[in-house]
């Protein structure tokens, strides 16, 4: 097993080292009122005490960022030292003051100097250059102070609020968003100014990979390359924000790429610690056994950092029956771990079945598997007409039913006496991968066995695209990750998946629990795969927020609202509802959102369609209702069926 992570820059944020052969560093937000210092230093202390090892804290005016020395001080007096981060936003006299104050500042470069109102304009390159000289007259007083006082100064561009300017030129895109912190590099750079961390973040993951990779190879190719923070912003909260931030984070984790991150949840920030720690700690524990290798570990100009174009492995395959090609992915359903001597329709309930005994009919719902393995067990009751059932072989050769088909050890494969004529699922281990030699056949479909704690997915890709030489057979992924911590599971899961479909290898997913853990039933196995499909936005089957996680900029209560609104839309399918505290970055979102709910002012919410404000300043206590009432409107709402649910 390799892994290489790209080396960066060692810069200090303080007393903090970042970049360079230090680990990759955890860190997170406040949320309470910047100026209410006593609410700010309980919650710097709750996250030290969870393990972060940087705070950032909103300073939206001149008064907050002052007000930070008091929040800095009065840690200090309690005993605690941590690096505090200025987050600013529009206010650069803020972030000038702000500087001279903490360890570090983040500036966003889409509204440091430049105004949003999704207005575009052609500029010629003599109007663009003009505008580039206004940026670096507005910035420079910043990277001055910075450079006086020893303050680390985080780029921090975001897909949701892109300037127009950067927008009229390049676009809503990954070289959009990497363009517009190059052009604040440079000005640091001829500064001679270094000590800096930049970041690449969107509320889709799959925008965001894109972006931090082309980030790597601009840098490369620029001659400096800075340390890197990673994070999913506005990525929402319970197991869904667990997911988009284990495909963004982890898939730029096992690229090697990363030297801090932030796990952005709608829930209290000292939450987000404990996810982050178990992204990070497999590379930091990974790097302190290999200190002795570390020439090999770290490699500052690796071909695999390079953008390189490549063709979608998965559209290459096979089509077989539902399976490969243009279809999308499939999710297998185990119930391998039944103990029962019978099969009974209640048991496809946790599949996403529902068998209806008054009616004798089959209700199928949005989580329904596409097949179920049932190990060496039999069905003894007619099936619903859509779903296609996995046996091992030995059992499903003496008796071969419809909608029935034989599960293949790669052992048995060449002593087995008769096939499918349709479909059969041949399982390998990873590890034997490239060491396979499979019959001709275009009816078969590869389920790919990950059984490992320390899973390289960068390694496994490698021997796909060998394996893909060869054979054009669909591809099943099937993880048994072994822990008894369920968000950990989670967040392996969703890493794992992530690298390997955002570098488009897949037909479909299985995730067994093979030790039985009782933390794992087979309905929540069943929703999660499908809520990964889903963040990798493969496969949609529920509604999708994109919430923020809340800062002292909020204008309302993140959690309660996003359970609000969740309550009166999980239902929507497909629906995709942003839910913002502030408008930093809630029009930006709202693009990517079919509708947007953002805090304007004290207890007033607007309401968006796309990224157009409909209905301004509305009460925040009618907002909810308000925001129902627009759906309506634009005719895409539904009432929930209670008959069916």
């Amino acid at each position: 097993m390799s892994y290489i992570r790209l080396k960066t820059l060692e810069v200090s944020i303080g007393d903090l080292k970042m970049g360079g052969q230090n680990p990759i560093r955890v860190q997170s937000m406040t949320t309470a009122d910047t100026m209410n210092t006593s609410a700010v230093v309980d919650e710097c202390i709750r996250l030290i005490n969870a393990g972060c090892e940087m705070i950032r804290i909103t300073a939206p005016s001149i008064k907050e960022a002052e007000n930070l020395l008091n929040i800095r001080n009065e840690l200090k007096k309690r005993g605690y030292s941590i690096p505090l981060c200025a987050d600013i936003h529009y206010t650069p006299n803020a972030a000038e003051v702000a500087a001279k104050i903490v360890e570090k500042v983040r500036i966003n470069p889409g509204n440091y100097a430049d105004k949003k109102k999704f207005e575009l304009k052609e500029y010629t390159d003599t109007e663009y250059n003009n505008e580039l000289e206004r940026i670096r007259e507005k910035f420079l007083p910043l990277v001055r102070v910075c450079k006086e006082y020893g303050t680390a100064l985080r780029i921090g561009t975001n897909h949701g609020s892109l300037s127009d300017r950067i927008l009229s030129r390049y676009g809503d895109t990954p070289q959009g968003m990497v363009e517009s912190a190059m052009e604040f590099i440079r000005i640091c750079e001829d500064e001679n100014f270094h000590n800096i961390v930049i970041s690449m973040k969107a509320s889709n993951p799959l925008v965001m990979i894109e972006a931090y990779r082309l980030l790597v190879d601009t840098m490369i190719k620029n001659g400096t390359i800075y340390p890197i923070h990673l994070g999913v912003t506005e990525a929402g909260d319970g197991e869904d924000g667990r997911i988009k931030s284990a495909i963004g984070i982890g898939t730029l984790l096992e690229d090697g790429i990363g030297d801090t991150v932030r796990v952005s949840l709608t829930e209290p920030p000292e939450f987000e610690i404990p996810a982050a720690k178990k992204l990070v700690e497999p590379y930091n524990n990974f790097r302190a056994r290999h200190l002795n290798e570390i020439d090999n570990w770290l490699l500052s100009d690796h071909p695999k950092w390079h953008i390189t174009s490549s063709p979608k492995f998965n559209k290459t395959s096979n089509a077989v029956k539902n399976i490969g090609n243009e279809n999308v992915p499939i999710v297998i359903h185990s119930l391998s771990q039944k103990n029962d001597k019978e099969i009974t329709p209640a048991n496809l309930f946790c599949a996403g079945y529902i068998y209806n005994v008054k009616s004798d009919k089959w209700n199928i719902t949005d989580f329904a598997a596409d097949y179920v393995y049932i190990k060496n067990q039999n069905i003894p009751f007619d099936l619903p007409g859509n779903i296609g059932i996995i046996q091992d072989y030995e059992v499903w050769i003496k008796n071969p039913l419809p909608q029935h088909y034989p599960l293949i050890k790669y052992e048995q494969l060449f002593t087995a006496k008769s096939f499918h004529q349709e479909l059969n699922f041949i399982e390998i281990s990873h590890n034997h991968l490239n060491t396979i030699q499979l019959p001709e056949s275009k009816n078969n479909v590869i389920i790919i066995e990950i059984e490992d704690k320390f899973f390289n997915a960068g390694h496994l890709a490698e021997k796909l695209k060998l394996f893909y030489q060869n054979y054009s057979a669909p591809i099943i992924f099937k993880l048994n990750i072994f822990t008894e911590d369920q968000e950990n599971f989670i967040i392996q899961s969703s890493k794992i998946l992530g690298y390997l479909f955002t570098n488009h290898f897949g037909n479909g997913i299985m995730i067994d629990n093979p030790k039985g853990y009782k933390n794992y039933s087979p309905q929540f196995l069943n929703q999660l795969m499908f809520n990964i499909l889903q963040g990798l936005r493969e496969r949609i089957s529920k509604t999708e927020y994109i919430a923020c996680p809340s800062c002292g900029r909020t204008l309302f209560d993140l959690q309660e609202t996003t359970k609000k609104i969740k309550e009166k839309t999980a239902h929507l399918k497909g629906l995709k509802i942003g839910i913002m505290g502030c408008i930093v970055n809630g029009p930006g979102e709202m693009a990517d959102a079919d509708f947007g709910y953002v805090g304007t002012g004290p207890g007033k919410v607007s309401l968006y369609k796309g990224h157009t404000v409909v209905k301004r300043n509305i009460p925040e206590e009618k907002a909810v209702d308000e925001l129902i009432n627009l759906i309506k409107e634009y005719g895409m709402y539904k009432e929930i069926d209670n008959e069916n649910c």
